[in-house]
């Protein structure tokens, strides 16, 4: 297949922590930072990033609470980043060539 017959790839989504955020978000009503840290293997300081960046796209809302004293962060997909997801899926299909 010819290199322009692949789907652009979005740019926020095409990274491994936050596509993995992406991933656990689309099929759970939310979660906390620390179980997406721990889920993904990262480090508190990238998957700050990452979320920031899915936040600033519009493509998750993060909440910020208190649990007793410690501070809790949440984190839900919302329907832009549920439809970026499906469209990023969908592109990533294009690069694959089925030969039958």
């Amino acid at each position: 297949m010819p290199p322009e017959k692949f789907a652009p790839l979005d740019p926020v989504i095409h990274s491994r922590t936050r596509l993995a955020v992406l991933s656990i978000l689309v099929s759970v009503k939310e979660a906390s930072f620390n179980y997406l840290k721990e889920t993904i293997g990262t480090t508190d300081g990238n998957l700050s990033a990452s979320l920031s960046k899915l936040e600033e796209a519009g493509y998750i809302s993060i909440k910020k609470a208190f649990r007793g004293r410690k501070p809790l962060t949440t984190c839900r997909i919302s329907e832009k980043g549920t439809k970026a997801f499906s469209d990023y899926l969908k592109a990533l299909e294009s690069y694959i060539e089925f030969k039958k």
